[in-house]
This record gives structure tokens, sequence and C-alpha cells, in this order.
């Protein structure tokens, strides 16, 4: 017998490329183009570097009671988490125990599937209709709990919120979580349903629209009893979750909430431009609500365009999965990182069209 034998072996999520190149254009990730608000810059610089040497608040008290603030809440309905793929996987954890299935999309965050096996959590995926979007009466079948992005990624289509009030209600019995990692570029949250359903976990995070993916903040708001519970397997898991320096630069990315929302208007509006002129180009996709764009050329298989854009340094994600294998997830940059993808696109589209 090997040691072998009772390893959990599991097929990991895999992360966008985190190339560090010089003048290269890094559209794969979806961070934000734009650096965090002055405030989180001054404070770093000034960081007490004695403060170190502590472990940080475990509760993440300044940070909780910012957020708490900020979205007209209780603290006591607010978890905080080193990004929110750890929130996400700890309310994995938490709150899919059930013998019946979780449901979420068959398109869709592709670390939904990596945690149902990491944890042994039986799942079923629910198909997309042809134009990306969620068929409510999927999720009115018997299940173990419910999760879905909103906007979905990778595609960026928002679904409105009479829809995700529908999948809720209809799921009562378990914990429904809408992940809302993109909602701040151009969605209506959740969050007004809070009120009516304490099933209801509602998961955000400052690595897209607060310009702070190096930091790894991530937050879910929730009725008291669900964070709760989370609270109780964090704390059995690890008491020291939230580094000192992401908990206090936190707080000034909170307080900023001009620059937040002046950032995020430059992005949606980047956005707009570039879905016209891609369409000229030749591209189609559907109507993001996020901070990029899930495209596909008429003529261009996605696959040659993302190798021939990687070449030229200018990377986006792709993915060799079915249905989505001819479509290239592109994230929204500043003006002058999408001019310049837009010119490589325009010039290698007409060579190619003229070899064809």
């Amino acid at each position: 017998m090997s040691w072998e034998e009772n390893v959990r072996r599991v097929v990991p999520y895999v992360a966008g490329e985190q190339p560090k190149k010089a003048n290269m254009i890094k559209l794969n990730t979806n961070e934000c183009p734009y650096p965090p608000a002055p405030g989180v810059e001054k404070l770093a610089a000034e960081l007490d570097c004695d403060a170190l040497r502590l472990y940080p608040d475990s509760n993440t008290t300044p940070l909780v009671n910012a957020l708490a603030e900020y979205y007209h809440v209780k603290p006591s309905q607010i978890f905080v988490g080193v990004g929110s793929d750890d929130v996400l996987s700890m309310a994995f954890m938490t709150f899919f125990n059930s013998e019946k299935p979780i449901l979420f999309p068959d398109v869709t965050y592709s670390f939904y599937d990596v945690w149902a096996d990491l944890y042994r959590i039986p799942y079923k995926t629910c198909a997309l209709t042809e134009d990306w979007q969620i068929r409510p009466e999927d999720y009115e079948q018997p299940n173990g709990g419910v999760i879905f992005p909103n906007p979905n990624a990778p595609t960026g289509v928002l679904e409105n919120l009479e829809t995700v009030e529908r999948i809720i209600a209809a799921n009562r019995d378990v914990v429904v979580i809408v992940d809302e990692a993109y909602i701040d570029f151009g969605g209506v949250s959740a969050l007004p349903l809070l009120e009516k359903y304490d099933n209801l976990l509602i998961v955000q995070t400052f690595s897209k629209s607060r310009a702070m993916a190096g930091m790894r903040i991530g937050f879910c708001i929730g009725s008291e009893k669900l964070i709760g519970y989370l609270n109780d397997v964090k704390f059995s898991f690890n008491s020291y979750t939230m580094n000192y320096p992401s908990q206090i630069l936190g707080v000034e990315a909170v307080r900023d909430d001009a620059y937040f929302k002046k950032t995020t208007a430059k992005i949606i509006a980047t956005r707009e431009r570039v879905k016209k002129e891609m369409r000229e180009l030749g591209f189609s996709f559907p109507d993001s609500k996020a901070n990029f764009l899930f495209a596909s050329h008429d003529k261009v298989p996605a696959e040659q365009i993302f190798r021939a854009l990687r070449e030229a340094d200018i990377y986006v994600r792709y993915w060799n999965k079915p249905r989505i294998q001819n479509c290239l997830r592109i994230t929204i940059g500043t003006d002058e990182e999408m001019d310049k993808l837009l010119a490589f696109l325009k010039n290698y589209l007409s060579v190619y069209v003229k070899k064809a």
C-alpha cells in the first residue's frame, strides 16, 4: 500500500498568466487598469512596520465597520476574507453539505467545480441559453445550494433583479450565493433583497473595481445567522486570515467613494467605446456589464487570435472548453491600452482576410 492512496486529488483551478514583461498589455485577469485610491498610496507609504511583528485583528474590525457603514448594514452582517475566492471557498465549506447537488451555470467561474471536487460536494451544472442567459426554472429543482455570478464570468451577462429574486425565492431551504465580483461596472446589486431573504449571501471583491487585487480583500454580506456560521468555520480554520496592511489599506479604499465611482465610470466609458469598435472589426459578444468583453470573431478562430496577440505581448484569456472554445475574454484596460489592442487587431485581421 502506498501513502499516495490517501492523497486528496483534485484538478486545480488555472489562473490567468502573470507575465512580468516591460511594455506588455495585460488584459487577461480583469484587474483594474488604474491605481488604488490616493489615500491607499499615502497610507502605504506611511505604514508602521513595527506593527507587522504583531498578529493582526482577527475580526478585521476596522474594515468590517467601514464596509458596514458603506453598505448600510450591521457589522455582524459582514464577513471579510483573503480575496473573494477565500470567502467563496469558506462559504462552500460552511453551507454546501447536503447529499443533494449544488447548482451553478455550465459556463461560469471555473473555480466553482474545483471547490466542489475539493470538498466532495455533489454538483450539477445548468446550461445557459444560446445568448448566455440563466434559465431561472433550471434552479427550481431539488438541490443542496445555488451559486451564480452576476454579472456572469466569463460572459459578462447581467441578470435582472427579478430573475435573481426568482431563484432565491424558489430555494428558501438552501443558501443561495450571488457572486457580485463585477457588479460595480453597471449592474444592480441584490443587496436590497437581504431584508427579505435570510438565505441570501452576496459576495464582492476589492480586486476589480477597487483596484486592489494585490492586497487580496474579499467580503460577503448576509443575514447575521449566515455570517455567524461563516465565522465559526473561519475560526476553526485560521484565526488570522487577513494581514494588517490589507485591513488598514482596505479601509482607505472604502472611504474614497468619489475616486471609486470616477474609476468605474472611466472603465465603463472605455468598455462602451470598445464595444462599438470591436463590432466594426467583425467581433460579436454579449452585452457585457463587467470590466471585460467575451468576444468571438466571425472569420478567425479565437485560439489563433489569442496566440497572435500573445506574440505581440498583448495578453487576453482563452479557454479550450466546450461552448466557449471560440471566445476570448478581454479585460478593459486604459484607453491607450485598448487603442493598441484595436490597432493590432485591425492590422492582423486585414492581413488574415487578404490571405483567406
